[in-house]
């Protein structure tokens, strides 16, 4: 059975967190708190009991939006403990998805709550719980951080290759899928929002793409075109034709700009050699 913390301080909105969390049956415990302060010290002496403490937790649903600490802030914290409860967090707000998932949150749940959603979400964390993932070392997290006692830390929480992780957070028909960054291809800039190309079709994100190009650089994404961005990797084919450079990534040929151009043919070419090395 799950054991749970639920934190927001508007006193109707945590109410029916608890009569939510209450009604399904994977959940046991529940404990309420109405400041992010409040959350923390009781996470605080949880975790000085170990996870499999008698008051140790195993989630934390969390609103953002709250006076003094916030809910990404107290997640950041949390990311200092040792073994660090799963987050999902509950918010009316959708503008805070990419930095949530940064935090490596579970889910990201928009109210009002919906009860197939909600259950849906529940249904992760006691997947993740089931699977020993949660709650887990922070060791076991790709995000740089040195292994606690249980203690929080100061400063803020990295994440390793910057903003998204491992995974972009999409939302598709009320529901939030994650999307591996191994899976994109390509990046289209579109406005102030990036669509993320797959093998599987597309996904529209709110972040520009100066963004994502200077978060995924060190993941091996290459700015080819002021609207594009793509996986090197992923270059099936770098064709010149009447001197316009063009590269073939995702069944599509993008054009790549002359300002763009010599960067893209030393980042090939030095992907070429360290192969050439690795094959001998």
């Amino acid at each position: 059975m799950l054991r749970v913390l639920a934190v927001d301080d508007e006193e109707p909105a945590l109410e029916e967190l608890l009569y939510l969390l209450g009604g399904d049956p994977r959940v046991g415990t529940v404990l309420p708190a109405l400041r992010a302060g409040d959350a923390l010290d009781r996470l605080t002496g949880a975790a000085e009991g170990g996870p499999d403490g008698p008051e140790g937790i195993d989630v934390v649903f969390l609103d953002i939006n709250m006076p003094g600490l916030d809910g990404l802030e107290l997640a950041r914290l949390l990311h200092r403990f040792a073994a660090p409860p799963l987050i999902v967090f509950v918010t009316a707000h959708e503008d805070f998805a990419v930095r949530a998932f940064d935090l490596k949150a579970v889910d990201y749940l928009l109210k009002p709550l919906r009860e197939e959603r909600f259950a849906e979400a529940v249904r992760r964390v006691a997947e993740l719980t089931r699977a020993g993932q949660g709650p887990r070392p922070a060791a076991a997290h790709a995000t740089g951080h040195t292994q606690g006692t249980g203690a929080v830390g100061t400063g803020p929480g990295s994440v390793s290759g910057g903003g998204f992780g491992d995974q972009v957070p999409v939302e598709l028909g009320g529901v939030t899928r994650f999307v591996p960054i191994t899976d994109i291809t390509y990046v289209e800039a579109q406005g102030d929002y990036a669509r993320l190309h797959t093998r599987r079709g597309s996904h529209l994100v709110r972040v520009p793409l100066s963004a994502l190009e200077e978060q995924w650089r060190s993941r091996g994404f290459v700015r080819i075109h002021r609207s594009h961005l793509v996986a090197l990797g992923r270059i099936e084919e770098l064709r010149l034709d009447g001197g316009n450079l063009t590269v073939r990534v995702g069944g599509r040929v993008l054009a790549v700009s002359r300002r763009n151009a010599r960067e893209l043919r030393d980042l090939l070419a030095r992907q070429a050699k360290g192969a050439a090395g690795r094959a001998r």
